[in-house]
């Protein structure tokens, strides 16, 4: 589907010469996607995708919004809604068709437009603020789903008036960093519709099917492969400063989320210390968030990397969601956190390249999901 803001169902035409599709979302950026069309000099679609690069250069008119729908065992999914941000065109030679490739990003880029700097926040707290933000594109079909800060922080009026710095989008990031959550916007599960998710970092919840690897029938995995870093672990300390001495006191956060809980029994060993000097001058929740989110970046020394064949696997892998392992041997099987997934699809295929981590060896859970 293709449109401004609204989009509708393409033509038969863009379809047929529809090559490759690709489609990558990981945890800590933007998603986005890439299709390849193959053409002649006399295909209608140049005459489309350069209206579409028009709009994209032109603050009056709002940016081509694309929505990649899969239908997969009769239920339609979304996999992607973006909007294009760039198209090249390579012209056939020697008799052979040429080629449109429309790259995009995900819908964080309509909120990366305008600057609203000195827009003011008075007696708002953090999750509040985002609600109003995302809630000026309710008509991308974008869902608000702010999360409260572990520590919580009101400003008060007669002390401070927080005031907006930059895009929507920048300074919700700036936000996110400030109390140790993330911000990513993904497809609901009704196409059209996107939920702008701002919170901590989830790795609890019902995970995916397993990703099996060298069991005979049961394999439904092409390749996995794993890694272990023991020198990831690291110990955040924080400085919260004594306000009647003005002296910085340090505080060792280790990571206690309980929306993160141990994925192994055993793990990461503290390999060093950061010393985080600049929450001296930070209130002591924005100390304590920052520290809390340093410390869970840092317990994830177990990775793997893959590819599956979606029709084997019988399901769409998700990213930002847990999902099984078997077959890898006692220290790499259980449940893993999926951080990325690259969709590729192609006449006749459906594959995904995914990443997963993990805080520690040997699962916690006997079995998993199948």
């Amino acid at each position: 589907m293709i449109g401004p803001v609204v989009p509708i169902p393409v033509p038969a035409l863009m379809i047929d010469a529809l090559d490759e599709a690709t489609v990558t979302s990981a945890t800590g950026g933007a998603s986005g996607f890439q299709l390849r069309f193959k053409v002649t000099s006399k295909s209608e679609l140049n005459t489309l995708f350069l209206i579409a690069v028009g709009q994209n250069t032109s603050m009056a008119t709002p940016p081509l919004r694309v929505v990649l729908i899969v239908t997969l065992r009769g239920r339609p999914q979304p996999l992607f809604d973006g909007v294009v941000t760039n198209v090249e065109v390579q012209p056939g030679q020697n008799g052979q068709p040429g080629s449109i490739t429309v790259t995009g990003e995900d819908l964080t880029r309509v909120m990366d437009m305008i600057d609203f700097s000195g827009l003011p926040f008075p007696a708002l707290p953090i999750e509040a603020r985002v609600a109003l933000i995302c809630g000026k594109y309710a008509a991308f079909g974008i869902i608000p789903l702010p999360i409260p800060a572990i520590f919580l922080d009101v400003p008060i009026p007669i002390e401070r008036i927080p005031a907006q710095q930059g895009t929507d989008l920048a300074y919700i990031r700036q936000l996110a960093d400030e109390v140790g959550h993330v911000f990513y916007i993904e497809p609901g599960e009704a196409p059209l519709t996107n939920i702008a998710y701002f919170g901590p970092e989830i790795k609890i919840g019902p995970p995916q099917p397993a990703l099996n690897i060298d069991m005979d029938a049961h394999t439904n995995v092409e390749s996995l492969s794993f890694s272990f870093d023991p020198t990831k672990g690291v110990l955040p300390i924080v400085f919260i400063q004594n306000q009647a001495t003005r002296v910085p006191i340090p505080l060792p956060v280790p990571n206690l989320n309980p929306l993160q809980p141990p994925l192994g029994l055993l793990p990461a060993p503290i390999a060093n210390l950061k010393i985080m000097k600049n929450t001296a001058k930070m209130n002591p929740m924005q100390a304590l968030s920052l520290g809390l989110a340093e410390a869970k970046k840092s317990q994830d020394a177990v990775s793997g990397s893959g590819t599956l064949n979606v029709l084997r696997y019988g399901h769409i892998l998700k990213p930002r969601r847990l999902v099984g392992v078997r077959g890898a041997g006692v220290a790499y099987d259980g449940l893993y956190y999926v951080s990325s997934v690259t969709s590729t699809l192609k006449r006749g295929s459906f594959s995904q390249s995914f990443s997963l981590t993990r805080n520690g060896l040997v699962s916690i859970t006997p079995k998993v999901p199948t």
